[in-house]
C-alpha cells in the first residue's frame, strides 16, 4: 500500500514569487482584507491539507518599492480565519525575539480555542539589525543566542499550556465555584533570558499542547536543530535533493531520540516552491513572465515548475527515497497555484493512494497522527520537567 503523505501550504502575501502581486487577474488591494485570507484558507481546506502557515516578521519595509511591503499580524490574521474554516490547521509564524513568552503562549492557546483545536506555532527569531531598531528594546544578537532563547520560550509555552489541568474548571453555579484552584499550577521557569511563574490565564485548550513547528535547513545553527529535536512536532525542511533531505531527516530523528522523544511523532515536510500549469511549456512561460517583472532572487528550497502530474511524480520519488513524510508547498502566485493544488494535484494524489480523501479527525493533532498529551502537572508523576517536550514523557490520551 502506498505511503500516504502529509501536505501543507504557505499563505504568504500574494505568493512566494516577488512579482506575484503583479500577476494577471490579481487584486493587490485585497491583500490587507479579511476576505482575502479567509478565501485562501477555505481553498486550502477544500484540498484537505493538514495545515497552512502564514509568515511574519518585525522587519520594517525595505527601500525598494517593487515588492509587497507591509503585512498583517500572522497570529491575528489566522485567528480571524478560524471561524470561516472547520478542519484546516492554522500555523502562524510568531517570533520569540522582542516578544514575551507568556503573551505568545496565551495568544496561541486562544487560537486553539477559537479554532476548536487546530492551532500550531511556527517558531521564528528576529535576527536582523533592522528588526532590533524597529522594536527598539535591545540590540541585535547572534543566531545562536536567539535560538537558545527561542528554546526557552518554547519550554515556557509548553509548561503554560499544561498549567491548567483538564478538569480544573468546575463551573458549578450552585456552589459558586468556577475553578478548582488546586488544579492550576505555577510553572516556576527560571532561565538566562527570562523567568516566568505562571500559571496561564487561559484554560487548557482543545489540543492540550499547540503543535510546534520549526523550519530547518541543513546549514542552520545547532541551537535551531536542538529546539526542533526537543520541541517540534512538525519540521519544514529546506533541501534541494532527496539525498540531502534523507540525510537531514535521519540526523533529526537521531537527535529527537537523544532528547527522549519518539522520532515517529515528528513529521518532516520538505518545502517546495511550485509554479504549475497544464503543460511544462506553459509552466515555464508563467515562470518566465514572473521573472521578467521581478527576478526571483530570494533564497529558497527546491523549486518545481511544471504540471501537477509531474509534481505528483516528484512526490513519489522523494517518498521512495525516505526523504520526507510530506511536503510544504510554497505557491508562486496566490490563489492561482493553490487552486491548481486543490483542483488538479490533490485528485491525482488521491488516485495514486498517496493522500487522504477527506479529513478523518477534527484537530491538527488528528491530521498529523498525534495523540493529545496529558498535562505534566496531573497525576503521580506531576512536575515541571514531565511532559511531551521533556526527557521523561507523560502518558498520552486520545482526544
Amino acid at each position: 500500500m502506498p505511503h500516504r503523505l502529509h501536505l501543507s501550504a504557505a499563505l504568504d502575501g500574494a505568493g512566494r514569487h516577488p512579482a506575484a502581486w503583479r500577476a494577471a487577474g490579481l487584486r493587490p488591494a485585497d491583500l490587507f482584507t479579511a476576505g482575502y485570507w479567509t478565501d485562501l484558507a477555505r481553498l486550502a481546506e477544500s484540498a484537505t491539507l493538514d495545515f497552512v502557515t502564514l509568515g511574519d516578521s518585525l522587519a520594517p519595509p525595505a527601500d525598494r518599492d517593487d515588492r509587497i511591503r507591509g503585512r498583517l499580524d500572522a497570529l491575528a490574521t489566522l485567528t480571524r480565519t478560524a471561524p470561516a474554516t472547520r478542519r484546516l490547521g492554522l500555523v502562524p509564524t510568531v517570533t520569540t525575539t522582542h516578544t514575551e513568552p507568556f503573551h505568545t503562549a496565551i495568544s496561541l492557546q486562544t487560537l486553539d480555542w477559537v479554532s476548536e483545536g487546530r492551532a500550531g506555532w511556527l517558531v521564528e527569531v528576529s535576527d536582523t539589525a533592522a528588526e532590533a531598531r524597529a522594536v527598539g528594546r535591545r540590540p541585535v544578537a547572534s543566531g545562536r543566542d536567539l535560538w537558545a532563547e527561542a528554546a526557552d520560550a518554547a519550554e515556557v509555552a509548553a509548561r503554560l499550556w499544561d498549567s491548567w489541568e483538564d478538569d480544573a474548571e468546575i463551573r458549578d453555579a450552585a456552589t459558586g465555584r468556577f475553578i478548582d484552584r488546586e488544579k492550576l499550577h505555577p510553572i516556576d521557569f527560571e532561565g538566562p533570558h527570562f523567568a516566568v511563574r505562571g500559571p496561564s490565564i487561559v484554560p487548557r485548550s482543545p489540543q492540550g499542547q499547540v503543535v510546534v513547528a520549526v523550519a530547518l535547513d541543513p546549514a542552520d545553527v545547532d541551537q535551531r536543530w536542538a529546539l526542533a529535536a526537543e520541541h517540534a512536532e512538525v519540521v519544514l525542511l529546506s533541501a534541494r535533493h532527496p539525498a540531502t533531505a534523507h540525510a537531514a531527516r535521519e540526523v533529526l530523528r537521531r537527535r529527537v531520540a537523544d532528547a527522549g522523544r519518539d522520532p515517529d511523532t515528528v513529521t518532516v515536510q520538505v518545502r517546495i516552491a511550485v509554479t504549475l500549469a497544464g503543460s511544462p511549456a506553459a509552466a515555464r512561460d508563467r515562470a518566465a513572465r514572473l521573472d521578467a517583472l521581478a527576478p526571483d532572487d530570494e533564497p529558497g528550497t527546491v523549486s518545481y515548475t511544471g504540471t501537477p502530474d509531474g509534481l505528483a511524480d516528484l512526490f513519489a520519488e522523494w517518498l521512495r527515497a525516505g526523504a520526507a513524510d510530506g511536503f510544504h508547498l510554497l505557491p508562486a502566485v496566490l490563489p492561482t497555484d493553490l487552486a491548481a493544488v486543490a483542483d488538479e494535484l490533490v485528485p491525482l494524489l488521491r488516485a495514486r493512494g498517496l493522500f487522504r480523501t477527506g479529513y478523518s479527525g477534527r484537530t491538527l493533532r488528528d491530521h498529523l497522527g498525534l495523540t493529545r498529551p496529558a498535562s505534566r502537572y496531573a497525576g503521580p508523576q506531576a512536575g515541571p520537567q514531565a511532559g511531551p517536550h521533556a526527557s521523561a514523557h507523560a502518558t498520552s490520551e486520545v482526544a
